[in-house]
């Protein structure tokens, strides 16, 4: 990876994907790029990330690069993933998501060896900033 931007995580959702990390049965790449992700955030508390932080039940406005198509997901746990528009953060999209700032871009690989590099475009709802801290 070329560029790996800084990320940002609350105590609260690091504390809930470390917990999901250790249930996992099967370690798979995805957990080990989460886990990777993780280790490498600065964590703060749920009333000291800044609005414009992808943090979990995030809703965001990004685009892909290379295609310039534009998404609008949400990251949500893998149990609340399935319904359209909503991102597991064991995806990959879901992990190069986490922690981001409006702004960012990160690089991730695709399916088939290619590159794709997400920007992120606006944090249309974050959990924190609107103070539920519950979800």
């Amino acid at each position: 990876m070329s560029s790996t931007p800084s990320i940002t995580v609350t105590r609260l959702d690091m504390q809930r994907l470390e917990k999901l990390l250790d249930s996992l049965e099967d370690y798979t790449p995805a957990a080990e790029a989460l886990e990777a992700e993780l280790s490498r955030a600065t964590v703060v508390g749920h009333d000291e990330v800044p609005a414009g932080v992808v943090t979990m039940n995030s809703r965001v406005h990004c685009r892909e690069e290379s295609t310039g198509k534009d998404y609008h997901l949400t990251l949500v746990y893998p149990q609340n993933a399935g319904k359209e528009g909503t991102v597991s953060v064991l995806a990959p999209v879901g992990t190069a998501l986490l922690g981001l700032t409006t702004g960012q871009k990160i690089e991730w690989p695709a399916p088939g060896g290619k590159t794709l590099t997400l920007t992120l475009l606006e944090v249309e709802y974050q959990p924190e900033a609107a103070g539920d801290y519950q979800l």
